[in-house]
C-alpha cells in the first residue's frame, strides 16, 4: 500500500481562489478604464476631423446657432452628389462665438497687436479653435 501524499484542504484551495480573484480584479478594471479612454480618444479625433468643415470665416457670423456642415459649406462649394449633401446635413454643432480679444503690445517694447477669435463647437466632444489674426506693428 502506497502512503498518502499530502493535499490540499478545500479551506487552501478557496483562499487561493479568493486571493487570485483579487489580484485580478484591478487588472480587469484598469483594462476596462483603458478601453473607455481609447474609445473616448478615437471618437474625438473623429470629431476633430469633422470640426474642420466648420472652421471657415463664415462661422463668425453663427454665434448661438446650431448648424450643419452643408448649411456652412453650400455657399463656398457647389455640392452636387446627394449622398454627399445627406452627409453633410446630418452632421450639426451648436456654435458659439465669444467676443473677440485683442492683445496690444507695450508701447516702450513695441511689436504686433493681434486679435484672437475662439469658436467654440458644442456636442457630445466640445471643441475650442482659435484664430490668430496680426494687426500692424506698433
Amino acid at each position: 500500500m502506497k502512503p498518502l501524499r499530502p493535499a490540499f484542504t478545500i479551506i487552501e484551495i478557496l483562499i487561493s481562489v479568493i486571493i487570485l480573484s483579487l489580484a485580478i480584479v484591478p487588472v480587469l478594471k484598469l483594462h476596462t478604464d483603458n478601453r473607455e479612454q481609447i474609445i473616448y480618444i478615437s471618437e474625438r479625433n473623429k470629431r476633430a476631423l469633422q470640426d474642420s468643415l466648420y472652421l471657415d470665416t463664415a462661422i463668425f457670423q453663427q454665434h448661438k446657432e446650431t448648424k450643419s456642415a452643408y448649411e456652412l459649406l453650400r455657399d463656398s462649394f457647389k455640392i452636387k452628389e446627394l449622398k454627399s449633401r445627406e452627409i453633410l446635413k446630418k452632421n450639426s454643432r451648436a456654435i458659439y462665438i465669444p467676443e473677440a480679444i485683442r492683445i496690444t503690445p507695450l508701447p516702450e517694447q513695441g511689436g504686433p497687436s493681434a486679435i484672437i477669435n475662439e469658436v467654440m463647437l458644442k456636442d457630445k466632444h466640445s471643441s475650442s479653435y482659435y484664430q490668430f489674426t496680426l494687426d500692424a506693428f506698433q
